[in-house]
């Protein structure tokens, strides 16, 4: 028995050494379940506010960069920390508080529109005009804009608590970022550790096109549709263009969600040239042009996920998770379609799809026969005299 560094004793048997290593990463393994089922249970204990935490967990994830541009130009830790959440901050009042202010303060205004609408509207199918009912749609729709009005007016303690928490939330992740990173990467074993960080990628690449191309969008769709409402003489210009660059989130149809029922309420009404002005410059500058024009100068940074895959996790995650599932149901499908592209590349390499499915049968004939060969080698592991002279003539040809 041999004394250890710090007095104790210290095992000296052959192998001691390995027992030591093997026992710290059982330890380390058994920590990172310990951590797992503990998180576990912290997120059903704070089931309610799971939301909040995950969109400050996300909009942290976007922010450091920046944090650490700002501790690159010399700014201490905690100062970069604090103007990179009130760069969060700014953002998310920017965003949200035009929404607010149009839904709880304007909703008699769009409930008058609503009422407004024609109640019958006639429908002409192979030369038979049949009559549609809209005065239960209009009645439902009234309903449902002032009991929302009503809910938001009752929840506003409960959203300033939330919010709250999120600042703070945000503050804090944005100051210990990289002990957490550190923290969540130390139980993974250093051979997965790329992996690891190719999902990390793959997540922020999302999380800045979910963030910062929506939102780049969706700025430029309201600044072109308010003068263009205003323009064509709609009297709830503002409102028209905040509805527009909302719905600029929704993939794939967008604006058009609001001018395609713009349009066919001028055409019931009879006022074709308005619903060829709205429908025309409303699809090509309202909901065509920003994502020509502004998404390709700022793609450089995002993951690339394709439209349809982007629209499946919008839907799947607004359905399942509430409003936090714009953001996170994109996320776990970019994430999933990375871990599975890591997969292919470890099984199948470089090799196409054509070439996985074109096997030649003669190429698992020779693969069956090395197989046999190898198994006539001696008890050694060392192959016979005729391998041995084999393999000296392919050394001499090679």
């Amino acid at each position: 028995m041999v004394t250890s560094t710090n007095g104790g004793p210290r095992d000296s048997r052959p192998g001691s050494e390995e027992s030591g290593v093997t026992e710290t990463g059982t330890r380390r393994y058994v920590l990172a379940g310990v951590v797992t089922a503990l998180g576990v249970l912290t997120g059903a204990i704070l089931l309610e506010v799971l939301g909040t935490i995950l969109f400050a967990l996300t909009v942290a994830y976007v922010l450091l960069p920046v944090k650490d541009w700002l501790t690159r130009r010399g700014l201490s830790e905690w100062v970069a920390a604090v103007t990179a959440t009130l760069v969060g901050f700014g953002g998310v009042i920017a965003v949200f508080s035009p929404i607010f202010v149009t839904l709880y303060f304007r909703v008699e205004d769009v409930i008058t529109v609503i009422e407004s609408l024609p109640q019958e509207v006639p429908v002409t199918v192979l030369e038979e005009t049949y009559v549609v009912d809209a005065v239960e749609i209009q009645a439902l729709a009234v309903s449902y804009l002032r009991e929302f009005a009503v809910a938001i007016a009752s929840s506003l303690p409960v959203l300033a608590i939330k919010f709250a928490l999120f600042v703070i939330l945000l503050f804090a992740i944005l100051l210990r970022g990289d002990a957490a990173g550190r923290a969540a990467i130390a139980p993974v074993p250093l051979e997965y550790r790329d992996d690891v960080y190719a999902l990390a990628r793959r997540a922020r690449e999302t999380l800045y096109a979910i963030y910062v191309l929506q939102l780049a969008t969706s700025g430029a769709t309201f600044i072109i549709g308010y003068p263009l409402f205003w323009t064509l003489g709609y009297e709830m210009a503002f409102t028209l263009a905040l509805f527009a660059a909302i719905l600029q989130f929704v993939p794939i149809i967008g604006p058009s969600l609001l001018i395609a029922p713009i349009a066919l309420y001028h055409v019931v009404a009879g006022e074709m040239i308005a619903a060829i002005l709205i429908g025309v410059l409303g699809i090509t500058l309202v909901a065509w042009f920003p994502d020509v024009g502004v998404r390709p100068r700022l793609a450089r940074h995002s993951a690339g996920l394709p439209g349809s895959l982007y629209f499946v996790g919008f839907t799947g995650g607004l359905f399942t998770l509430g409003a936090i599932g714009i953001v996170v149901g994109p996320l776990i499908v970019a994430v999933f379609v990375e871990a599975v592209d890591l997969l292919a590349d470890e099984v199948n390499g470089d090799a196409g799809f054509a070439e996985l499915a074109d096997v030649d049968p003669d190429d698992t004939l020779t693969v069956e026969g090395d197989s046999d060969a190898d198994s006539t080698a001696g008890p050694d592991g060392d192959s016979g005299p005729e391998s041995t002279t084999a393999e000296s003539e392919s050394r001499t040809v090679d």
